[in-house]
């Protein structure tokens, strides 16, 4: 998930939109070239996971507040954030040390949050049968996105269908980061459309992403 999308998403919708797995290049490469390209992309992953463990969710009494860390503000200007406050009812405020601050109502935060739940639906549904996932026949993932289960017609999972489970861990992280729960792990079950049995597991803390 790239930087300017979620800059984009946080300060000027504050709703997660749509969007599909991630791009794998479809060049033939030898195994090195592939493990290593794999790697560098875990660790890009992982880097972004951990900047946005910096959103702070702070659930007060009637309010629920969200500070955005300065690299996700950018060049944001105050009175840039109080134009989109003033669209969605929020509070918003620039602090000095470049991150921002939204203040909103818990009845807006579930709103927020239910929007998030149906784009990142969307997404899952158009990663089904698409140019990178042709093999994949269908995706579920429990209500906080921490479990999912793609079933494929793969009985071995390709470069594409390997590397989509960093958009899961990517998708589950940046859920849970906007409801304030800690997250211990995302679990990917890689189910056989013919068979039924699991072909490949996968756990964001055996990777490293752990909350």
């Amino acid at each position: 998930m790239k930087k300017k999308f979620l800059a984009l998403l946080l300060l000027m919708t504050l709703i997660f939109t749509s969007c599909s797995g991630p791009d794998v290049p479809a060049d033939n490469k030898g195994p090195a070239e592939e493990k290593e390209t794999e790697t560098e992309s875990e660790e890009d992953t992982i880097s972004d996971m951990d900047a946005l463990g910096d959103i702070e969710v702070e659930e007060e009494l009637f309010d629920v507040t969200l500070t955005i860390p300065a690299e996700y503000v950018e060049a944001t200007t105050q009175e840039e954030l109080d134009a989109v406050a003033a669209e969605k009812g929020y509070k918003a405020t620039l602090n000095d040390d470049g991150s921002a601050t939204y203040i909103m109502t818990k009845n807006q935060h579930k709103k927020m949050l239910d929007e998030m739940a149906s784009s990142l639906n969307e997404s899952l549904d158009e990663m089904v049968g698409s140019e990178n996932y042709p093999n994949f026949t269908d995706i579920k993932a429990n209500d906080n996105f921490t479990e999912f289960t793609i079933t494929t017609t793969s009985t071995e999972l390709d470069l594409n269908e390997s590397f989509s489970v960093l958009a899961f861990y990517m998708y589950g992280g940046m859920y849970n980061i906007f409801t304030g729960e800690t997250v211990d792990n995302i679990h990917i079950d890689f189910v056989n459309a013919d068979t039924g049995e699991i072909i490949s597991s996968s756990d964001s803390s055996e990777a490293g992403m752990a909350e």
